[in-house]
């Protein structure tokens, strides 16, 4: 199969040129709000003819998904490629500092919404999407870092990270609802579960340096549920956030 993309935005979408065919992508209204075309994008529904269509299932440029996908399905070919670093090297961490198998499973998926689904609020976009798989304390944990992360800890040596202040300004104040969230995490008997996700985090990571996610199947093993049917096939409430990462530019 040949595929060429012309990336070229008209309207909010682009076309992607695929066997001779044209299929039509269009950009998710989470990427398009405040652009001049978020609102006239749909559009490209009026352009459809023969040898020309929406995008629909398997997305060309992207591996063919196993019938029955698993979490390392995911790792190997939806996640972006730095934070599946990210996540590899932050387990790795916990795991040699001898962090609790839990622990290390956290901080394995913690980002896995920043590596296939948003950034903003990822804390909570990932501790959802883990929820059905995992036990209550790990996606509590994922959860919770969305907030404890803000805030320092001198008890274990966790400062306010720098990268932060590079990346959001000096004077940068997490809202309200982030400040309450910590509250309620640093008076939960879970709070030191999410720190330690906090604490093994590496907000300035090594690119160059590669972990084997092979490393930690074991541990996946015993940590996530995989279900029998696949993650996003199992009709769990979040089976289509996994079909998201699955087929991410189907039209309907």
């Amino acid at each position: 199969m040949t595929t060429t993309s012309t990336n070229t935005r008209r309207e909010g979408y682009y076309d992607l040129e695929v066997n001779g065919e044209t299929r039509v992508v269009l950009d998710p209204s989470l990427v398009t709000m405040g652009e001049p075309f978020h609102d006239t994008k749909f559009k490209a529904f009026e352009t459809l003819r023969e040898g020309r269509r929406m995008m629909m299932g398997d997305d060309p440029r992207l591996v063919k998904m196993p019938e029955k996908p698993r979490l390392l399905d995911f790792f190997r070919f939806r996640l972006a490629k730095p934070a599946i670093n990210h996540l590899l090297q932050s387990a790795a961490k916990a795991q040699r500092s001898g962090q609790p198998e839990k622990i290390v499973m956290a901080c394995l998926v913690h980002d896995i919404a920043i590596g296939g689904l948003f950034p903003g609020d990822h804390g909570y976009w990932g501790a959802q999407l883990i929820e059905p798989y995992v036990d209550e304390e790990i996606s509590w944990a994922v959860r919770q870092h969305q907030a404890v992360r803000f805030f320092a800890d001198e008890s274990v040596g966790y400062s306010y990270p720098s990268a932060y202040t590079h990346f959001f300004g000096p004077d940068y104040v997490p809202p309200p609802y982030i400040q309450e969230a910590y509250k309620a995490a640093h008076a939960h008997r879970w709070y030191m579960s999410a720190r330690m996700i906090t604490v093994n985090d590496l907000y300035a990571f090594d690119p160059a340096t590669t972990v084997a996610i092979e490393e930690f199947t074991d541990i996946i093993g015993r940590h996530f549920r995989q279900p029998d049917e696949g993650l996003g096939f199992d009709n769990s409430p979040v089976a289509h956030m996994w079909r998201a990462m699955i087929w991410p530019y189907n039209a309907l």
